[in-house]
């Protein structure tokens, strides 16, 4: 392994434990978290499970049968060719321009699809729409991790990678000593797909978890959202959960892409 290499992998290794270990701060504990719990128990349980059922059901519809549709967004092919361009130019000459070269698809398709998601999260929040927009949501997380998956050389068809990802996204998206006990999971899925072992994890069992996550994190802004015009406010964390995903899974992908060499 080269000390480009190296020295690249350390970068990403200390920017993923900044992530991994950020503790949330005083105000928000003191201040924010005793006004969410109240918003929490205005919210009727009702919608808790229907939160949950829907972001169950969009991952299932996308697995299933949404990739070729969610592929139209994107073209595909070029992703992974620019891959190969990228990684022969790599392979020949290892140099820091050839490294961001690798960075620059996926930063630049994060961009876009940041944009499209606070769009229509804030649309959606105008008009007093929160649950329904959640399949919408679920796609342009998907299609995000999938761009930086085809700009580092990984596919995502295989139910091992789509376990990969849910458990991606579960990292991202949840504090403290959850995010850490989803980073040790995450890693040990790594490994396993790494060394070509079957995993246990079933597909399904982990959508339902991810789907609980989310459900769990959101909770209070979809409710929010369902409010018109004050539903703005819950549209903007459509943003602000992408820009999360996004940013650890090129950490990840990247990590997982150098560890090859």
């Amino acid at each position: 392994m080269s000390k480009i290499i190296k020295k690249e992998i350390n970068k990403l290794m200390k920017k993923e434990n900044k992530i991994i270990n950020k503790k949330r701060s005083k105000i928000i504990k003191d201040k924010l978290d005793p006004v969410s719990e109240k918003i929490e128990e205005k919210i009727p349980e009702k919608l808790k499970g229907t939160l949950e059922s829907a972001f169950y059901n969009a991952f299932k519809i996308v697995f299933q049968k949404g990739s070729k549709y969610i592929e139209k967004l994107y073209d595909k092919e070029k992703l992974k060719l620019d891959h190969d361009i990228n990684n022969y130019s790599l392979n020949k000459r290892m140099t820091r321009k050839s490294l961001k070269l690798l960075d620059s698809q996926g930063k630049k398709s994060n961009l876009i699809n940041s944009a499209i998601s606070t769009i229509e999260g804030v649309g959606l929040g105008v008009l007093g729409i929160g649950i329904p927009d959640i399949p919408l949501f679920i796609s342009m997380i998907l299609k995000t991790v999938y761009e930086i998956a085809l700009s580092y050389g990984f596919s995502y068809e295989e139910d091992n990678e789509k376990i990969y990802i849910l458990n991606l996204i579960n990292v991202a998206l949840t504090s403290e000593d959850e995010k850490l006990i989803y980073s040790e999971k995450l890693n040990d899925i790594e490994r396993k797909i790494t060394l070509g072992l079957e995993l246990e994890n079933l597909l399904d069992e982990e959508i339902k978890e991810t789907s609980r996550v989310l459900s769990n994190n959101l909770l209070i802004a979809k409710f929010i959202q369902g409010l018109p015009i004050v539903g703005v406010l819950g549209g903007i964390t459509n943003y602000q959960y992408l820009t999360k995903v996004s940013k650890y899974a090129r950490i990840k992908y990247k990590k997982r892409y150098l560890t090859k060499y």
